[in-house]
């Protein structure tokens, strides 16, 4: 159906309105990167490392071991034997939590541990798991799970609902841990071999970075309990597992680390920056950024999702800005057999960042994220390989197909008013 601008506005007014107010009263505190971020070094050197490490939170710790987890047939069944063989804490963060075949086979095992006396606490994001089923959770509670609704629409302020836990985050024993971008949802079932299986990848972690990882759920359940998990049922001493270098950010209303990491990495692209994100949409500044990357000969490359998308006015508010991305030599890719999930960036093969960050103005500055940074060239160039594995299941976008955006559009006039929210 076409409608008339007038009345398009008028029928979707509370759409529109309710999230700017949302946005205008959105806490914040003091002042966020608003200047480019002078390029000086690569992200190979030296000096970026000690730069990461000091300004994005806990520095880079040496010793660690991640293994990739490529979509649903990889991602739960190593989660699940976790849990299954937790002795002493599991922490759970989700933001999704629907009921389905793999809710109930996380249901399942998590209070299986919880009767055998495993401390088992989660914090469900109240929007996100709101179809988690009503019978997941009382099977969760009678076994003595803590459950913690994150913000929920009965708070009376609305800053706070505004603020979601978007977080992916699973801690078993204080000693693995897992990140990423998959939920516990029936939609990251298989091997992204149907249009409703989602492409994702999700990390399991060990080593001495566990901790910091550990540390980023228990600020949100500090936040919203109230009372601190410690001790070494969930800081236990760790071992080196390996010999990746890794750092744990977290990001949030109050704390724009996301948005600096992001500013900081691609300002550090000299040979090459990826970007693999299912949602898009970056700011003015960070398409300077971006733009300068190009300007300056680094090669760069983004896969988004094509038309099987979940949210179709980001694809819309995104693509009004391919056109000033394209011109500046930057390759554009869409990911076509499914839902693309997944949130991966590289830069000058040795700079990986990995979690439940998107890039957009909501992960950077609405809701709570935690991503996993790694310096490593082994790990970079297996990411790089998936990477590549995905932009050949991509179609290249060219300039002149991008029509940019219409007045005339009341779908993108819409997406355009919305981009601050998206």
């Amino acid at each position: 159906m076409i409608y008339r601008m007038d009345r398009f506005i008028w029928l979707n007014l509370p759409l529109v309105v309710a999230p700017i107010f949302l946005s205008s009263c959105t806490m914040k505190l003091g002042k966020q990167p608003r200047q480019e971020v002078t390029s000086l070094y690569s992200a190979r050197s030296p000096e970026f490392q000690q730069a990461a490490g000091s300004l994005l939170g806990p520095d880079f710790v040496g010793g660690n071991s991640i293994s990739t987890l490529v979509n649903g047939d990889e991602i739960f069944p190593a989660m699940l034997s976790a849990i299954r063989s937790a002795k002493r804490s599991i922490n759970l963060e989700t933001y999704i939590f629907w009921d389905g075949d793999i809710a109930k086979q996380f249901t399942a095992a998590l209070s299986e541990r919880a009767r055998a006396g495993v401390s088992v606490n989660m914090i469900l994001d109240a929007q996100g798991t709101q179809k988690m089923g009503i019978s997941n959770k009382k099977q969760l509670q009678d076994a003595g799970v803590k459950i913690v609704k994150y913000h929920s629409v009965l708070w009376p302020d609305p800053r706070r609902y505004n603020n979601r836990s978007h977080r992916k985050l699973l801690i078993v024993d204080g000693t693995v841990a897992f990140i990423g971008g998959a939920g516990i949802a029936d939609l990251w079932e298989g091997n992204a071999d149907s249009p409703k299986h989602w492409r994702d990848n999700h990390y399991k972690v060990t080593g001495p970075v566990v901790a910091q990882l550990q540390a980023s759920f228990v600020s949100n359940w500090i936040k919203t309990r109230g009372d601190v998990l410690h001790g070494d049922k969930y800081f236990p001493p760790l071992q080196d597992s390996g010999s990746l270098q890794a750092q744990a950010i977290r990001s949030g209303a109050h704390y724009e680390n996301l948005d600096l990491m992001y500013l900081l990495a691609i300002a550090s692209a000299k040979k090459s920056l990826r970007i693999e994100n299912a949602y898009f949409l970056p700011d003015d500044l960070v398409r300077k950024e971006l733009v300068e990357a190009a300007k300056r000969g680094a090669r760069v490359e983004i896969i988004v999702p094509g038309k099987k998308i979940d949210q179709k006015l980001v694809r819309s508010a995104s693509r009004r800005h391919w056109p000033e991305l394209l011109n500046a030599g930057i390759k554009i890719y869409e990911y076509e057999p499914t839902m693309l999930h997944v949130k991966l960036m590289i830069v000058d093969d040795k700079f990986v960042s990995v979690g439940s960050g998107n890039f957009d103005n909501r992960s950077i500055r609405l809701n709570d994220e935690a991503n996993l940074d790694v310096l490593d060239s082994d790990f970079a160039a297996q990411q790089a390989h998936l990477f590549d594995l995905d932009k050949r299941r991509s179609r290249e976008i060219t300039a002149n197909e991008v029509d940019g955006f219409h007045l005339g559009n009341p779908f993108e006039h819409a997406a355009a008013l919305l981009s601050p929210q998206l």
